[in-house]
């Protein structure tokens, strides 16, 4: 295992605050690039089959990018973020905690969408070096985006032979707590990813209503357009007839993932060889094909990327039979999400 180099440079300024670019290398292998705004991936670059390395993230090359996107009238994508303080949706953007309702501004339709308009993907983090990679810290108040308690998360990167995602919060006041990172990949480095290959370790996923918040119980994927559990490229059933994929114009929805399985996840491009494997210990996960990228001023286009975000079920403060997302004070969140790249001649084994 070859421990990474950490090295840091002035990358802009926001609101007054200078934002700076932290690059993680390891020799011969992976290089990551973090932004302390937002605790964005903005770029990781991996070798393809001939050991040439490119970039298999999207990102904005500046600032700029990134802080336009992210104006409460934008049509935002989250490109590369970390999402806070609940990712997915919270439906009509309420949730009841010991009796007491809170209200959230709603930037989704109806719902309550990655932590609101004003989400941890807005802020600058305080950074640090730690062994072998780096940590952020964000203190989000009480009240913050309508959720209650003081809440303090940290969120570490480190590099060896994968690169690994560790989150940890804590509170002062009863809470609900969902963090998870939003880089979409495109392993080829160009085009779209309909092509890709795609292997989820799920028997079941969650179907939902017209507002894309999860109805009913998790379903079984047997039999439908959403059964990953062998490879299959992203975009060959996308003009599938079943009404789920009508919803969100493509897949962007949450998998059930099964107990003991040997990865949650594993995509694999012919044209470069590359194949991420992803590992978490999240009971789900969110993969969204990119349908809207390109709409509404929105960057890239349909398709060029994808996102598979390690989380808990939408609308879980609204659902007492999920997985709970409710953090006391005294207690510790804490997930892990891993990510390696390496290059293989075949799809995917599930």
């Amino acid at each position: 295992m070859t421990r990474s180099e950490l090295t840091r440079e002035f990358f802009g300024r926001v609101g007054g605050t200078d934002v700076h670019r932290y690059t993680l290398a390891r020799a011969g292998g992976l290089t990551v690039r973090v932004l302390d705004y937002g605790g964005v991936i903005q770029s990781l670059e991996a070798p393809d089959r001939e050991g040439r390395p490119g970039n298999v993230v999207l990102g904005y090359p500046d600032l700029d990018g990134y802080v336009a996107n992210n104006r409460p009238d934008a049509p935002r994508v989250f490109l590369g973020a970390v999402i806070g303080r609940f990712a997915n949706r919270i439906a009509g953007g309420t949730f009841a905690l010991d009796g007491v309702l809170h209200r959230l501004p709603v930037n989704d339709g109806k719902n309550s969408l990655h932590g609101g308009p004003a989400g941890f993907d807005t802020r600058v983090w305080s950074a640090a070096e730690v062994p072998g990679g780096l940590r952020l810290t964000l203190v989000s108040p009480d009240g913050d985006q309508g959720y209650p308690g003081r809440l303090t998360t940290e969120v570490t990167y480190r590099l060896d032979d994968r690169l690994t995602i560790a989150y940890r919060a804590w509170t002062d006041a009863p809470t609900v707590v969902n963090l998870t990172n939003h880089t979409y990949w495109n392993l080829a480095g160009t085009g779209d990813v309909h092509g890709h290959w795609l292997a989820i370790a799920a028997s079941r996923y969650c179907p939902t209503d017209a507002n894309q918040i999860p109805d009913g119980d998790p379903a079984p994927v047997e039999g439908t357009p959403f059964d990953f559990r062998r490879p299959a490229r992203i975009g060959a059933r996308l003009a599938d007839p079943d009404p789920q994929l009508a919803i969100g114009r493509g897949y962007d929805h949450n998998w059930v993932l099964d107990d003991g399985a040997p990865f949650a996840a594993r995509a694999w491009d012919p044209a470069s060889g590359r194949q991420l494997t992803m590992w978490t210990t999240e009971p789900g996960l969110q993969f969204y094909s990119g349908n809207y990228l390109g709409a509404d001023g929105r960057p890239y286009h349909r398709g060029a990327g994808f996102a598979l975000e390690a989380q808990h079920f939408p609308d879980s403060p609204n659902r007492p039979d999920f997985p709970g997302t409710v953090l006391r004070p005294g207690e510790v969140y804490h997930q892990e999400t891993a990510f390696e790249l390496a290059t293989a001649d075949r799809p995917p084994v599930a």
